[in-house]
């Protein structure tokens, strides 16, 4: 036991100076599972993740991993599955006895995989997604490798809900950004309107929302429309 706890040690150590080294999400899931193998009897990892709205085992040690999970996500049913779905631990102690997922225990069997264990990566209650591990031998996986990797399984956690947060900082970005520019965009336009038309602002605003009716577009595309044949207009004279 106490073996296994130096190897956890080490391996948060090495863990933690690849943090800091910026790599990219998935290298960093990807060294997360692999540590977790350094410390179970797994052959080998994987980690199932939402890939365009469907779970689809986006990092993995070894080509295998996704070959097995297939049959789960073909049937809908599988242990990385309900570990994502129930946000809590499933082990199979036998793919040739376990009855639970059938298409799967017997996919994982042919390729010489007799147990596994899938551990959700959970935050705040919602699921990210799920650790898998995959073991030759029967009955691999045991209590203390479920705290073990916990702890990994929560490293994968930190990284993917950093992620969600950044992406989530930087779409709310983007969109304020658009915004701005095409509020910049109508009032250029508006302006425009205003100086050849003699219009007060509500009313040249009125023209462009009324072509963007008629022609069924964007407001900010005919406001850039306008913008761009005034400029065209100014360098040719």
């Amino acid at each position: 036991m106490q073996d296994d706890q130096d190897a956890i040690r080490t391996s948060l150590r090495a863990l933690s100076q690849f943090f800091v080294k910026d790599g990219t999400l998935g290298d960093t899931l990807l060294r997360v599972s692999e540590m977790a193998c350094d410390v179970t009897p797994a052959k080998y990892a994987g980690i199932t993740l939402l890939v365009e709205g469907k779970p689809r085992t986006g990092v993995f040690t070894s080509p295998e991993a996704p070959e097995i999970d297939e049959a789960q996500y073909e049937t809908g049913e599988g242990p990385c599955l309900d570990a994502f779905r129930h946000q809590r631990i499933f082990r199979i102690e036998s793919t040739t006895e376990d009855t639970r997922w059938p298409a799967f225990a017997e996919l994982a069997t042919a390729h010489g995989i007799h147990s596994t264990m899938s551990v959700p990566l959970t935050v705040h209650g919602e699921s990210l997604g799920a650790l898998n591990l995959y073991a030759e031998p029967e009955a691999a996986f045991t209590d203390a490798h479920e705290d073990a990797v916990q702890i990994f399984a929560d490293q994968a956690t930190i990284a993917l809900a950093n992620a969600q947060v950044y992406w989530d900082a930087r779409q709310l970005s983007e969109n304020l950004t658009q915004a701005i520019k095409s509020r910049e965009t109508i009032d250029h336009a508006v302006g425009i309107l205003m100086a050849t038309g003699g219009l007060s602002p509500q009313d040249a605003f009125q023209i462009l929302v009324r072509a963007s009716q008629r022609e069924n577009r964007k407001l900010r595309d005919v406001a850039e429309e306008i913008v761009t044949r005034t400029i065209e207009r100014k360098m040719e004279g």
